[in-house]
């Protein structure tokens, strides 16, 4: 699994070397740089432009590349421990979902759930690593794992246009907050299994927010009120 881009690149070298299996630097380096990476003791394959963009797929690789272990989602089954949950609903969109795992992360949130499958090396790019440290886990039968969540306590919440402001309400300690995709949004059948239904309220009169701009938002407004 090839993942490319400086940021994200260092910081697998740092926070999670026991999952590569590849350097490659398609540049050369300052000489600080260079002896950053060579003092984790990995061997450093160097590689031409031609190369490095056919690994990248014609990527901003920016001369760092890594050939990481197969990506293995977490099991639903240890995600119903948890507190705080996140389930996007059909986003596709691999830059979206990165920095939606790249927020989830930073606001403390215990696991991600995707209902489609995604490359994960571009989410793992996208969200700068982030996605390495949360759990995710992968599920097409959302209406089932909804109906196990309720069962183990949790509250389900989730973001559609006319629901009510997401400053005006309380939450549960348990609970997982759903998003749908920019274009369809999420249908009536999750909709009735939900508990609220919130939203952003605008200053505005306008259609959304990008799907990532709006988890954020919801994410800051449930932890810090």
């Amino acid at each position: 699994m090839i993942v490319y881009g400086k940021q994200v690149f260092f910081y697998i070298l740092q926070k999670h070397k026991n999952l590569i299996k590849e350097l490659y630097l398609a540049k050369d380096c300052d000489k600080l740089t260079f002896n950053k990476i060579a003092k984790e003791g990995f061997k450093i394959n160097k590689l031409d432009p031609k190369k490095a963009q056919a690994l990248a797929k014609n990527g901003n690789h920016q001369g760092f590349l890594m050939d990481l272990k197969d990506y293995n989602f977490a099991d639903f089954s240890s995600l119903k421990k948890e507190n705080f949950l996140a389930l996007l609903f059909n986003v596709s969109d691999v830059g979206n979902i990165g920095a939606i795992a790249r927020s989830a992360y930073a606001f403390g949130l215990d696991g991600l759930i995707l209902s489609n499958q995604i490359p994960m090396s571009g989410v793992i790019r996208s969200s700068c690593g982030a996605a390495l440290d949360l759990k995710i886990a992968f599920s097409k039968d959302i209406l089932s794992l909804l109906n196990e969540l309720k069962m183990e306590g949790f509250s389900i919440y989730a973001s559609a246009k006319d629901g009510k402001d997401v400053k005006k309400l309380s939450f549960a300690d348990k609970k997982i907050l759903i998003m749908g995709s920019e274009g369809f949004g999420l249908p009536k059948k999750i909709l009735k299994k939900s508990d609220e239904i919130l939203s952003i309220k605008m200053k505005n009169d306008f259609d959304s927010l990008n799907v990532n701009a709006a988890f954020s938002i919801l994410c800051d407004r449930i932890v810090n009120g």
